[in-house]
């Protein structure tokens, strides 16, 4: 298993993903989305894995403030996710292929 969480430090869910794959002795690598952004190609694969709409946190204060609301270009809502990782659901998780947003032990469990 090749694991990377996307997240942030201070998110709940983000250190609950850390724990899980900790806990099972799973290696994984961790990106701390307030110092590293997701590059063009990392976004491709997971937008394909579960949706560009399944990442956009819609509860965000930047959400309203960057009118992504107004705005129905998935490729301008994903130019705009790319310049601001506030607009992220966390932890994303992502295993080659596979992706979930949020945290997903049933089906992380899968992926064993």
């Amino acid at each position: 298993m090749n694991v990377q969480i996307f997240g942030i430090k201070k998110c709940f869910d983000t250190k609950k993903a850390e724990r899980y794959f900790k806990e099972r002795n799973i290696k994984f690598q961790f990106i701390d989305l307030k110092e590293k952004a997701i590059s063009k190609g990392e976004l491709t694969n997971i937008k394909n894995a579960i949706g560009l709409e399944e990442l956009i946190n819609k509860k965000s204060k930047d959400y309203s403030k960057l009118n992504l609301d107004k705005i129905r270009s998935a490729d301008m809502r994903e130019e705009i996710l790319l310049k601001n990782p506030s607009l992220y659901v966390t932890p994303i998780v992502r295993n080659g292929k596979k992706a979930t947003v949020g945290y997903k032990p049933e089906i992380w469990q899968t992926w064993e």
